[in-house]
C-alpha cells in the first residue's frame, strides 16, 4: 500500500459514458458516506470545452439519472469538489494550463486514464512534461490495455516510463465487486471448503458471463475485439485466477497477486477442439425482436459475438479438472456466475426397497452469483420427508445466502466504488499487476493464432438462445451440462 492518500483525483475523459454512468455516480456516493478524504478535490478533464459552471451542471444531469435516490442527499456539496479544464490530449501545450489547475501533487495526486487506448502514450509524455508524474502521483488505467501482447506491451512501456509498477492500477471493474471479492473470504476464511478444494473433490468448473445485450453504440471497438478479447482476456480470466489460485500468504496487494499470476502461468495452451465461437443472427430476447450482428453492424464479419473455451491447468491442484468458460452477447438473460462442480460420492449406500437400485444421486456445487444478483447457493442432497415404504427418497435441495438479505444494512455498492476509493489511497490488490496482463494476452493470443491457422469462423446462433449447438457438444462429450 502507498504511503499517501491523495488529496486531488484527476479524470481523463471526463465527459465520456463511463463517466456519466459510473464514475461520478461512485464519487458522488463515496462522497455521501464521508469516505472521501475531506480535502479532495476533482479535476475532470476532457476535448469538451465546458467551463466549471457548465460541468457541474453535466455531472449533475449524470447523477439525477443514474445514482440511487437515497444515494442523492450530498449531490450539492460533491458537485463542490468539482473543477473542470478543456485538454486535448495529443497536444503539448494543454498540459501546461492542466497542471496549473490542479497545482503541486506535494500532497498526493492520484490520475484515473479513461481514454481511447491511442491517447495513452501522448497523454503519460503530456503529464511527465507538465510535472505531474512524481513521487506523490499514481495512475490508474482503464481498460482496454491493447488488443494482443504486442500492444499491450507498448501501452505498459509508455507507462511505466513515468511511473514505476507500485503506482500504476490496472482496473478490471469486475474485481470491484462484492461477490467477486467474496471468492476470497469463502475460499479462505471457511475451512469448510479449503480442503476439498481440488481434483480429488471437483468434477469441473464452469465460469459464466452472458449479456443480453447487443452492440450499444461500441460498434467499431467491439468489431476489433471481439468476444475473446472483450470478455475472456480479463474478466473471465480474473474469475479464473481467483477460483483457482492457491491460498496467498496474507490479504496483501503482492501476495495476492503473486499467486493469481501462478494461475495464469498454468493455463494450458487451448487447442482448436476446446473453443466455439459463434455470432448472434436475428432473433427476440425479453418478447422483443432483435437485429442479428451482421444487421447491427451494416456489414459482414468474422467477429465472434460469443465464444466458449474448455481450459485446463497443470498444477498439481487442478490437474484433470477442466474449467468450462463461457461467454456472449443476445443469450437468454444477463447472468455472471461461477458453478464449482463437485464428484459424485465414491458409493451410495440407498436403495429403492432392497432392490439394489440407488435414489438419483445428484452431485453437490457451488454457485457463485455475481450478477445480476449477488448470491452464493451450496446444494446437498437431503431426504424428502414421508415414511418411505418403498426406500428412502432423496432430493437436491439448496442453501441459499442472498448478499443483500444477508447484509441488509449495507448500501449495495458500484464496483468502482472501491476502486476508486482504493485508487485515491493507494491499496493494490484488487487492480491488475503487469505480469498478469501478460500471462493473459499470451494465452488469449494462442487460442486466436490457433483459429487462424485452423480456419476458424463463428457458427451462427439466434439472438435469445444459449449460443451455438457446437458449445453443448463441447460440454456433454464430457458428459457435462451448461447450468442455465
Amino acid at each position: 500500500m502507498s504511503e499517501f492518500t491523495a488529496d486531488r483525483l484527476l479524470l481523463f475523459g471526463a465527459t465520456g459514458d463511463l463517466a456519466r454512468r459510473k464514475l461520478l455516480p461512485s464519487l458522488c456516493a463515496l462522497d455521501a458516506d464521508d469516505l472521501l478524504p475531506e480535502n479532495l478535490q476533482i479535476i475532470a478533464t476532457a476535448r469538451s470545452g465546458h467551463d466549471d459552471e457548465a460541468y457541474r451542471a453535466f455531472a449533475k444531469a449524470a447523477l439525477e439519472e443514474h445514482l440511487p435516490n437515497d444515494r442523492r442527499a450530498q449531490i450539492g456539496r460533491f458537485l463542490g469538489r468539482l473543477t473542470y479544464q478543456p485538454l486535448d490530449a495529443t497536444t503539448l501545450g494543454g498540459f501546461a494550463n492542466l497542471a496549473e489547475i490542479v497545482g503541486a501533487p506535494d500532497h498526493g495526486l492520484a490520475i484515473f486514464l479513461s481514454t481511447a487506448p491511442s491517447l495513452f502514450g501522448p497523454t503519460i509524455t503530456g503529464l511527465e512534461h507538465a510535472g505531474l508524474t512524481g513521487e506523490t502521483v499514481r495512475i490508474g488505467l482503464e481498460k482496454p490495455l491493447g488488443n494482443d501482447l504486442t500492444s499491450s506491451c507498448a501501452i505498459n512501456d509508455a507507462v511505466a516510463s513515468a511511473f514505476p509498477e507500485d503506482r500504476i492500477f490496472r482496473i478490471d471493474h469486475y474485481l470491484g465487486k462484492e461477490t467477486v471479492q467474496n471468492l476470497l473470504a469463502l475460499r479462505f476464511a471457511n475451512i469448510l471448503f479449503e480442503p476439498i478444494w481440488n481434483s480429488k473433490y471437483i468434477s469441473h468448473v464452469q465460469i459464466t458471463v452472458a449479456e443480453t445485450v447487443g452492440l450499444e453504440g461500441r460498434v467499431g471497438f467491439y468489431d476489433d475485439a471481439g468476444a475473446l478479447r472483450d470478455m475472456v482476456q480479463n474478466h473471465m480470466l480474473q474469475l479464473l485466477s481467483l477460483v483457482a489460485m492457491e491460498p496467498p500468504t496474507s490479504f496483501d496487494a503482492t501476495a495476492v497477486r503473486d499467486e493469481k499470476v501462478k494461475v495464469l502461468r498454468a493455463l494450458r495452451p487451448a487447442n482448436a477442439s476446446e473453443t466455439v465461437t459463434g455470432q448472434y443472427r436475428a432473433g427476440a430476447i425479453a418478447g422483443a425482436a432483435v437485429l442479428g450482428y451482421d444487421e447491427e453492424l451494416g456489414k459482414a464479419s468474422s467477429t465472434e459475438t460469443f465464444v466458449a473455451i474448455k481450459a485446463h491447468l497443470d498444477n498439481w491442484r487442478w490437474k484433470g479438472v477442466p474449467f468450462y468458460l463461457r461467454t456472449g452477447k443476445r443469450l437468454p438473460e444477463r447472468v455472471t456466475e461461477i458453478l464449482v462442480r463437485f464428484a459424485d460420492v465414491p458409493h451410495s449406500i440407498f436403495t429403492v426397497n432392497g432392490s439394489g437400485q440407488s435414489p438419483v444421486m445428484r452431485p453437490n456445487h457451488l454457485l457463485i452469483g455475481i450478477q445480476p444478483e449477488e448470491n452464493i447457493t451450496l446444494s446437498l442432497m437431503a431426504k424428502v420427508p414421508g415414511l418411505d415404504e418403498e426406500g428412502l427418497a432423496l432430493r437436491e435441495v439448496p442453501l441459499a445466502i442472498a448478499m443483500p438479505d444477508a447484509f441488509s444494512e449495507a448500501h449495495r455498492r458500484i464496483a468502482y466504488e472501491r476502486l476508486l476509493l482504493d485508487l485515491v489511497k493507494g491499496d493494490q490488490t484488487l487492480f491488475v499487476r503487469r505480469d498478469e496482463v501478460e500471462a493473459q494476452w499470451h494465452w488469449i493470443d494462442a487460442i486466436r493464432a490457433e483459429w487462424q491457422r485452423h480456419g476458424v469462423t463463428p457458427k451462427t446462433y439466434t439472438a435469445g438462445s444459449w449460443g451455438p449447438s457446437a458449445s453443448i457438444a463441447l460440454a456433454e462429450r464430457d458428459g457435462v451440462s451448461w447450468h442455465e
